[in-house]
This record gives structure tokens, C-alpha cells and sequence, in this order.
């Protein structure tokens, strides 16, 4: 792995295998028909099923749910392909009109889904858990009781009907706009006396250059571009908050939190254990920043200097050697993980091409029906690539642990999601530095290591205590551009500690440049990766202690993320609850571990 070699070659994934032809293939234009037809009957057979569960009713609802079922996972097929084609090309305007017409069959689902609440509700216990007992049901029996008792805090059937059909055009249409206008930007690059235009998505690797003059240009061209979008983005982060607080106080919901404990099917209590584990990094994150200004020799840290490099490495990985040294060291851990790894790169399940015109960022999109996954990155040959490469493989062995679930035991909580990805690098970084061969190759991964704390502590939560100051604020009316950069400002200044420069250290405009602040999929999209990078901690840790031993542990316990509560997954499978401090502060420690070594090799450089 030398620094001569052209680690530019990345593979395109296969799609075409999914549905050939992209945006234009019949096949995906049939199978969508298809769900259209099914919807309809769906809802034409749900009108003639008897209002009332008894011996004889009993079949046929079973049947029809299991028809919701299908169709669910139907739509999930065409969603996460739908997905795939606007991320590979951001221009792709008859793939982003597909999006649209699945997020109307969507909302079509959710309206059948929405009278089967209602329905669950109006019967009695006993009948309901003789539904269960049907064959059909017995694998999904968590998801459907799960669905009744969130329908009890729900509005009326009529009122969540409307709410469903109105976010198809309203909600879920300012989440499309967000996207179009941040793929479209760009930023300008002089090079070679010329100009160039680069996506946002290749302006953000630029933050991790050691020059720092070209860290600060990215940053100051990133806050060009998105002050050139400013006054849209206000207007719809309003709109996005104020249609979830109206749907919050309609339903009776007077905590901005209810929603996003109940997506994590979690505790408020868990929640509030861990961050108050993260703060007690305080003193450990000080160590560690300001040993890094002093050995990159500035007196102030910036919200550019985060992923500020340390150290140097000749090493560079081609793809397929980040993919062998992946699928090396899962083995040592499980021989499983390793097979399936190996099968997933050699399918061509990863999209990882470094060009223009792609989406930003990187993700995993299970394939149901296929039993497959595909991943979405733009691969870069250093450490830095080979971890983001391990992350979305982990989310796609979690997936493969799935794959034979009902499509409803396939629903899990996004904090857990994070447990199988972090898993993965957690594991590729040791192996790493284990076999880094110089002073300054360990001082990089140290830094890495500790780089990724400071995202999880620090600049996640951020975003957290922004979302929750800003729902709060948006309850009393519409927050204003000036408002919203102020309340960024604090977030930051609170969640790192002071550590940031007072005078040019913040990002105020991060509420903008930020997607995960428009998703319309799930409110408070950010505490569940720091609660995923400490729970994956913990049961790494286990499996460093227990070895290849603790592989179908391990393997069962991504298997209960669809069927259990958080709570319930780490009590059955580590022991442990969640709602109390030690855990936390556990996994918290042994994430600042590194800092003392990290400090010696600064002082030996």
C-alpha cells in the first residue's frame, strides 16, 4: 500500500441488476404500477373486512395485514432504488418525479396502515392477541403491538388521514426542495489558472487537507455557497418544524421528544444518561484540542480544524485493498462476517466512484426481496476512506443477519442501526494502528480515533441542543435566519465546551448546510449516532474480551434490533440498563482512552 499507486479507481455499483435501465426501466415502471394496483385492492378489500374481531373475521384480517406487509416491503424496494438513482446523479430529474410518485404510494400505505390502527384500538385485548396467534402474524407480533399502543396517542383516524395525505405535497415536498437546492450548488476552485466547479459533496473533503488554508477555503466557500440559500432554507426549516409541532399538539404531544423516543424505541431516561456520560469528557476533550493546536501550531481551533490531520502516511489503499484489509480482520472476529463482506464487495454492492454530479455523503440502503444491500460513498485511498468503506459495510451485514425476518421484524430503531457500522470501524481502526509501523502513522489513527469522539460528543451534539432550542422557540412563532445562527452559535459553544474559538471558531450557517436538520423521516436526526458509536463500544468491548466466541452473540443481537426496545436488546444481550450512568460513563472513558497516548506522541514528535 504506497503512496505511488492510483487509488482514483473506485467501482460503480450494479442497480442494473435490481431494475435495468435506471430512471427509465420498464421493469421499475411495472413494479411501481404494481403497487398502485395492490394499494387499491388493498383498500377495496379493507372497506368489505367486518368492523369487529371474532372466530370468523379473525383470517381475514390476518390476511389483509399480511397484504400491508408486502406492500410495505414493495415500497421499500422502490424507495431505496428510487434512492439510489438521485444519489448517483443529482440531475437525474425523472428519478427525483419517481421519489415523488413512491412518496405518494407511501402515504397511500400509511393511510391503509392508519385505519388498521384505528382499528387495533376499538378491540379488545383478548381479541387482538388471538389476531397474533394466527401463522401469519406470530414473527411480527412486537411491530403490530408496537403499532397499537403508539395509535392510542394518536389523532383520530379521520385527522391522521388527512395529516398523511397533506405531507405528501407539503411535508415531504420541503424536504425534496432541501435536496434539489443542496445539489445544486457548487463552489468555484482556481487550478492551474482556471476555474472549476465542484459538488458540496467534493468541497467536504477538502476539511480533512493538512494545509489549512485550504480547510479555511473550503469552509468560507461552503458558507458562500449556503449564504446564497440562506433566506430558503429559513423559510423551510420553519415549515418542516411547524408541521410536526401542528401535528405534536393536535395529537396532545407536549414534549418535543415523545416522536423521536418513540422512532428509537428508547427511554427519555436513557437519553438523558448518556449525554450527561458525554459531558463528563469535558477535561479529556481540552487535553486532547489543545494538544492538537499545539502541534499543528495555532493558537486558535475552528470549526474547520475538526478533521485537521495528524501525522503522516505513505500508505494508500486502492479499493480493493481497503476491501481486503476489511474482510482480513472481521475474520479474525467471525468468519461469517468476513464470507458475507468479501461476497458483498466482489457483487459490486458499492457505489464508491470519486466524480461530479454524485450526492454527498454515504449511506446503506437494504434490497428487500433480493436480500441484498447497496452502498452509496466516493472512496478516497486513505484511512479515512477504509473507515467510511467498513461503516456502510457493517449497516449491510446487519441486514444480512435480517434477511429472512418478516419485512415488519425488519424495522429497527436507528440508534441500533449504528451498532453493526461503528462495530465495523471500531474494529478496522485497531487493526490498523496495530500494524501501523511508525510514530507518525500512530499519531494519525490516534487521532482519528479521537477525532471521531469529538464528532460524536461534541459536534452531534450540537445539533441536538440546536434541534431542541429551536423546537422549543418554534412552538411561540417562525424563527428568523439572524435567530436561527444564533442559536447554532450557543448549541456549539455549549456542546464543545467552549473549546472553539470565540471570535471565528463557530459556524453559524451549520443549521443550513446540514441535511439531517430537513429530513422529514425522523425528527432529531443526531443523538442516535453518538448513542450508536457508545452502544457499538460496549458490545465491541465484549467482543474483544470473548473473541470469535461472542460472533453469534453478536449475530443475535442485531437479529432482536427489529423485535425488541433499546432497553430491552442490551439487557438480554449485554446485561446491562440502559437508563442508568455506568454504561455511559463506561463507554465514554474508553473512548477518550487514547487521549494520554495521543499527548505523548505529540510531545515525541
Amino acid at each position: 500500500m504506497t503512496s505511488d499507486k492510483d487509488t482514483s479507481k473506485a467501482p460503480t455499483w450494479d442497480i442494473e441488476s435490481i431494475f435495468p435501465g435506471g430512471s427509465k426501466s420498464v421493469e421499475f415502471a411495472k413494479f411501481r404500477a404494481k403497487i398502485a394496483v395492490d394499494l387499491k385492492k388493498a383498500e377495496a378489500e379493507l372497506e368489505k373486512l367486518p368492523k369487529k374481531l371474532d372466530k370468523k373475521s379473525t383470517p381475514f384480517w390476518a390476511k389483509w395485514i399480511s397484504k400491508l406487509q408486502k406492500i410495505y416491503e414493495d415500497l421499500h424496494l422502490a424507495g431505496a432504488f428510487s434512492g439510489c438513482l438521485t444519489s448517483q446523479n443529482v440531475n437525474d430529474e425523472t428519478a427525483m418525479n419517481i421519489e415523488s410518485e413512491i412518496d405518494e404510494q407511501y402515504s397511500k400505505w400509511s393511510i391503509l396502515k392508519a385505519s388498521l390502527e384505528s382499528f387495533s384500538v376499538k378491540q379488545p385485548n383478548k381479541d387482538w392477541n388471538k389476531l397474533l396467534e394466527d401463522k401469519a402474524l406470530s414473527k411480527v407480533i412486537f411491530y403490530l403491538n408496537e403499532m397499537r399502543d403508539r395509535a392510542k396517542m394518536k389523532m383520530p383516524e379521520a385527522l391522521e388521514k388527512l395529516a398523511l395525505e397533506l405531507a405528501v405535497n407539503g411535508f415531504h415536498s420541503w424536504n425534496r426542495i432541501y435536496d434539489k437546492m443542496a445539489g445544486d450548488l457548487r463552489v468555484s476552485l482556481d487550478q492551474d489558472g482556471q476555474s472549476k466547479e465542484i459538488s458540496l459533496g467534493q468541497n467536504a473533503t477538502r476539511f480533512s487537507e493538512a494545509d489549512r488554508a485550504i480547510r479555511k477555503d473550503a469552509f468560507d466557500k461552503l458558507v458562500k455557497a449556503w449564504e446564497s440559500r440562506a433566506n430558503l432554507a429559513t423559510m423551510t426549516l420553519n415549515s418542516l418544524a411547524g408541521f410536526r409541532l401542528s401535528i405534536y399538539k393536535n395529537r396532545g404531544w407536549d414534549s418535543i421528544y415523545t416522536e423521536p423516543m418513540l422512532n428509537g424505541r428508547m427511554k427519555k431516561e436513557t437519553l438523558d444518561a448518556m449525554w450527561a456520560g458525554v459531558a463528563g469528557c469535558k477535561d479529556k476533550m481540552a487535553e486532547y484540542i489543545n494538544a492538537k493546536k499545539k502541534y499543528l501550531k495555532i493558537d486558535k481551533f475552528c470549526w474547520y480544524d475538526q478533521e485537521a490531520p495528524m501525522g503522516k502516511s505513505a500508505k494508500t489503499f486502492s479499493f480493493d485493498e481497503a476491501g481486503e484489509f476489511i474482510v482480513r480482520h472481521l475474520a479474525s472476529f467471525s468468519d461469517e462476517m468476513a464470507e458475507f463482506t468479501g461476497q458483498a464487495l466482489l457483487k459490486r454492492w458499492v457505489e464508491a466512484e470519486n466524480r461530479s454530479g454524485k450526492a454527498a455523503g454515504g449511506w446503506c440502503s437494504r434490497i428487500p426481496i433480493r436480500k441484498e444491500s447497496r452502498i452509496f460513498m466516493t472512496f478516497h485511498g486513505n484511512y479515512g476512506g477504509l473507515g467510511t468503506l467498513a461503516h456502510e459495510l457493517g449497516h449491510a451485514y446487519h441486514g444480512y443477519v435480517l434477511k429472512d425476518a418478516a419485512p415488519f421484524a425488519q424495522v429497527y430503531p436507528m440508534n441500533l442501526a449504528e451498532t453493526a457500522s461503528i462495530f465495523n470501524e471500531l474494529r478496522v481502526t485497531d487493526a490498523a494502528f496495530a500494524e501501523a509501523s511508525n510514530h507518525d502513522e500512530k499519531l494519525l489513527l490516534l487521532d482519528q480515533k479521537l477525532q471521531g469522539a469529538m464528532s460524536f460528543f461534541c459536534n452531534i451534539r450540537a445539533r441536538f441542543i440546536f434541534d431542541s432550542d429551536f423546537y422549543e422557540e418554534r412552538k411561540k412563532g417562525v424563527v428568523g435566519r439572524e435567530r436561527l445562527n444564533e442559536i447554532m452559535t450557543n448549541a456549539q459553544k455549549e456542546a464543545f465546551f467552549g473549546l472553539l474559538d470565540q471570535n471565528e471558531g463557530y459556524h453559524p450557517l451549520f443549521w443550513a448546510s446540514k441535511l439531517h436538520f430537513f429530513l422529514t423521516g425522523a425528527p432529531f436526526y443526531n443523538f442516535p449516532y453518538t448513542f450508536g458509536f457508545l452502544f457499538a463500544s460496549g458490545v465491541y468491548d465484549r467482543a474483544v474480551k470473548e473473541g470469535k466466541a461472542f460472533a453469534k452473540s453478536y449475530a443475535a443481537l442485531l437479529a432482536d434490533t427489529g423485535r425488541m426496545t433499546t432497553e430491552q436488546v442490551a439487557a438480554k444481550h449485554l446485561g446491562i440498563d440502559l437508563t442508568k450512568p455506568d454504561f455511559w460513563n463506561d463507554a465514554v472513558s474508553r473512548a477518550m482512552a487514547p487521549t494520554k497516548p495521543f499527548i505523548r506522541l505529540c510531545e515525541n514528535s
